[in-house]
């Protein structure tokens, strides 16, 4: 039964290293692809789409591949560097939410797609500061703390609860004597498949 190859995925600097000294010894590629436990169509791309100048090299390929990987991320959403990361801090130093602040963004480059950013991922580059004086301060600049942001679907537990519920501890006392139909309550608990019942009473107010 053959060895079963690894499934494509980026290759590391020393199978580009492998395939560089394994090319200039006129290997071909099924040998090559034995040799690193790869597919020989992972091999073949490889060749193909990093060899530069009609030749392979190991360090000019993994630059090459490094590069393509940056194009295809595209620019960062919120990148600490920027100008945006700046507008961001001086609004939330003044106290504005990230909402009015995503909004605000829109209003200054309305043309301009690239440069809004959602609350959302203001929110995240916050939190995803280092922990440090920078983090506490930011932080600090939210009108609400992360602890009190709540889920869009997430709301108050209402399972179980009846409308207009009138607890026990105030029911008229005449109900202790159970002297009127209404003042008890019965349960009927059957088992599934099976015949067996549970029945239980007590009091309650109408």
């Amino acid at each position: 039964m053959p060895d079963k190859t690894t499934s494509y995925q980026h290759l590391q600097p020393e199978e580009r290293l492998a395939i560089a000294s394994l090319r200039l010894q006129d290997v071909s590629i099924r040998a090559m692809a034995r040799m690193l436990g790869r597919s020989p169509s992972t091999v073949s791309r490889e060749l193909t789409r990093n060899s530069s100048l009609a030749r392979y090299a190991s360090v000019p390929a993994q630059a090459l591949c490094a590069a393509r990987r940056r194009a295809g991320r595209g620019p960062a959403k919120l990148c600490t560097q920027g100008v945006r990361w700046r507008i961001v801090l001086t609004l939330l130093d003044w106290k504005w939410s990230p909402q009015q602040i995503s909004g605000t963004l829109r209003r200054m480059y309305p043309t301009d797609p690239t440069q809004h950013v959602s609350h959302e991922t203001i929110y995240t580059a916050i939190y995803a500061q280092p922990r440090g004086e920078l983090r506490r301060q930011l932080i600090a600049c939210l009108r609400h703390g992360h602890n009190n942001r709540m889920s869009r679907t997430r709301g108050t537990d209402r399972r179980g609860q009846i409308p207009d519920m009138v607890s026990i501890h105030v029911r008229p006392p005449e109900i202790e004597d159970r002297l009127l139909p209404g003042h008890w309550e019965g349960d009927f608990i059957v088992r599934p498949a099976s015949r067996m019942f549970l029945c239980f009473t007590g009091a309650s107010m109408t």
